[in-house]
């Protein structure tokens, strides 16, 4: 598939996803929401056909199991085991996330920021602050959760010294975005429900998958050397 039909695949079924939200048809979301990641990856795979497959196996993982993560998570108002097998995904997709923005660390010689890291540290330690009265059982879990989806913002922090400060932005971005998008769903869900809720998750999420896959294309496809 071409960049071209790739990315207007993507378009059009993020269109049609939101279009099932603001109609509210559960059908066309059901239909969607795996599409979503699904024709990222597909764009993904296509404009890096021919690099070496270090990095590519890895961002591949990590959509996949970000796929995995949508389609359990449709099923979580039926059994909370779904929300927990989505949310296992989710993190092993943030795990594929953390390595393939390590390995670039590596690469580019990047050295750590403690600053960077008291940041994310402060962020976490308030969003956990504001959810743990309300987990129950779920303590752990999110616990968890929430530490390792803030390591892979610190690393995407640190990619900000890359020379490239168009990749950079994009992998930074995404990662922002993602961080932002888990926040208001675990607020939703476990603090207090809002309306808008759901949009927000879903448009910082997306937007998330789409810079993070944009950002690691263009670093892919600059380099090809791993």
């Amino acid at each position: 598939m071409t960049k071209k039909l790739t990315t207007l695949l993507f378009c059009i079924v993020t269109v049609a996803y939101f279009v099932g939200m603001a109609l509210q048809n559960d059908t066309i979301m059901f239909i969607c929401k795996p599409l979503l990641v699904t024709s990222l990856l597909a764009y993904f795979i296509s404009e890096t056909n021919g690099a070496e497959p270090g990095l590519r196996i890895l961002v591949v993982l990590a959509l996949v199991f970000s796929i995995a993560g949508d389609t359990l998570l449709m099923f979580a108002n039926r059994d909370e085991l779904f929300f927990l097998l989505g949310l296992s995904a989710f993190l092993l997709a943030y795990v594929f996330y953390i390595i393939t923005f390590h390995k670039i660390k590596v690469k580019e010689n990047i050295e750590g920021r403690w600053p960077w890291a008291i940041v994310v540290a402060i962020y976490y330690f308030f969003i956990i602050s504001i959810l743990m009265p309300h987990l129950a059982e779920m303590k752990i879990p999110v616990l968890v959760y929430g530490l390792v989806i803030s390591f892979m913002l610190l690393v995407a922090m640190l990619l900000y010294d890359l020379e490239d400060n168009k990749t950079a932005r994009y992998i930074l971005t995404g990662a922002i975005l993602f961080v932002v998008s888990d926040s208001v769903l675990a607020i939703n869900k476990f603090y207090k429900p809002f309306e808008t809720a759901g949009w927000i998750t879903m448009i910082t999420y997306i937007s998330a998958q789409y810079l993070l896959v944009k950002g690691l294309v263009r670093y892919i496809t600059s380099k090809r050397n791993f």
